[in-house]
């Protein structure tokens, strides 16, 4: 039983990448390797500087989540430090998958360092990830409360009007949880971990920063689409929830052939070959380059260590 549930994720990641690969391949068949690459060329420049401006702002914005974990936790480190931690952590959960447990093993090397014990580590996990998930729904209940026609874009059996009221339901659980906080509902004790509800002013700021790298992250695939077709940034914005949360519930590795599929569903109205062409871009300013630089960091940091060991048995 315990084999099958290890095989279960790469089972599903693998599922959802073939099945997406023949789908995409299906419905793109006819589009040739000459036609994608003049979409490339016809990017502006200014759309390759600001998707590189918005990935900035994506990852700046993720490192603000384990400011504000280890806020909560009551940790202070140099903000440097936080600022590699986390980009290294997101650059390769992003590209590997299942974010969570290869966010955490790399979160656990770095932390304990300095000082924090493994269960905290293990909460600053999960406040990290219920900060992408608190941004994540709010994103989406703005747009299907101002653009519930995107739901057009993927089935046309969804009314708008159902839409609309779902938007409306979840900022009311957004907002609930802001109520929550200023209250202060008490701590949940188990036998390993204490749950402390945070700070009315650490909930404000997550549900600042947390919609900041999503919308950093979609304005990357925003700035460098083509205006032909375009149906603007909040739609835009709608497709990339959608298409990011399937590769995430996919644990695809680098979401490959998920956010592709979604993206191309979702843009009906533009050339697939120029929606292919942002992609890519997106691909390498957000998974592709920060991922080679992790791999750089993580070599200098266990290099250190390593040779802080040495010295410690010299000693």
């Amino acid at each position: 039983m315990k084999r099958l549930g290890k095989l279960f994720w790469p089972l599903v990641s693998t599922a959802a990448i073939v099945l997406s690969v023949y789908i995409l391949y299906r419905d793109l068949r006819g589009l040739s390797l000459d036609a994608f690459m003049a979409s490339l060329q016809a990017i502006p420049l200014s759309g390759w500087l600001l998707s590189c401006l918005a990935t900035l702002v994506a990852y700046a914005a993720l490192a603000a989540y384990d400011h504000l974990a280890l806020e909560h936790l009551g940790h202070r480190i140099s903000l440097w430090f936080i600022t590699v931690t986390s980009f290294t952590t997101y650059a390769l959960s992003h590209n590997i998958g299942a974010s969570v447990f290869s966010g955490a093993l790399v979160r656990y090397r770095a932390y304990t360092s300095k000082g924090l014990a493994g269960s905290e580590v293990g909460l600053l996990v999960a406040f990290c990830s219920f900060t992408f998930v608190l941004g994540t729904l709010m994103l989406f209940g703005l747009v299907l409360v101002f653009e519930p026609q995107i739901v057009e874009r993927f089935a046309d059996f969804l009314p708008i009007e159902a839409a609309f009221s779902t938007g409306l339901f979840i900022l009311a659980l957004v907002a609930l949880y802001v109520v929550g906080s200023l209250v202060g509902f008490r701590p949940i004790n188990t036998r390993w971990l204490k749950l402390e509800y945070p700070k009315p002013s650490l909930a404000f700021r997550q549900l600042v920063i947390a919609p900041i790298e999503l919308i950093g992250a979609a304005a990357i695939i925003y700035f460098v689409l083509p205006a032909a077709g375009n149906p603007g940034y909040f739609v835009v914005l709608g497709i990339f929830l959608a298409s990011f949360s399937v590769a995430l519930l996919s644990h695809a590795p680098g979401g490959i052939g998920v956010l592709e599929l979604v993206f191309i569903a979702g843009l009906p109205d533009m050339d697939p070959a120029a929606v292919l062409a942002a992609l890519a871009v997106f691909r390498l300013f957000y998974l592709i380059i920060p991922f080679v630089m992790a791999l750089v960091v993580i070599l200098v940091f266990e290099r250190q260590r390593y040779l802080a060991r040495a010295r410690e048995t010299e000693d």
